[in-house]
């Protein structure tokens, strides 16, 4: 007596690639969880700017975590030290130990970069 098994290749990444299957919902699962991490380690307000989907990539369904606050470049690179000056008056004014001081440039030294989304994506697997 003989057995014979064909695996059908084609098939087989068709279900998996099927958009409610359980590779999908899987997916959307660990997406959310890495979104959320994310959220969690993003600086200030920007963790309100984090969503996630799944979307149809070449290579079939892929997830996708976005942050589309307007300064998220400038914390998951950093910046150099550079000078601040006033935009629309003569001076800049902030407090320093509870007094008001005024400046006309602030020697700015610059941040370290803070990539939250990378620290997201190893802590979520």
């Amino acid at each position: 007596m003989s057995v014979e098994v064909r695996i059908d290749t084609g098939k087989i990444s068709r279900l998996l690639r099927l958009r409610g299957g359980r590779t999908a919902r899987k997916l959307a699962e660990r997406t959310e969880r890495t979104a959320r991490i994310a959220e969690r380690e993003a600086l200030g307000s920007m963790g309100s700017y984090v969503t996630w989907k799944v979307t149809d990539g070449p290579k079939g369904l892929q997830g996708v975590i976005v942050c589309d606050h307007p300064k998220v470049r400038l914390v998951l690179d950093g910046t150099r030290p550079h000078i601040i000056r006033p935009r629309r008056a003569k001076a800049l004014r902030f407090e320093v130990g509870g007094r008001v001081v005024y400046a006309a440039y602030v020697r700015h030294p610059g941040t370290k970069p803070n990539n939250f989304l990378k620290r997201a994506l190893r802590e979520g697997r």
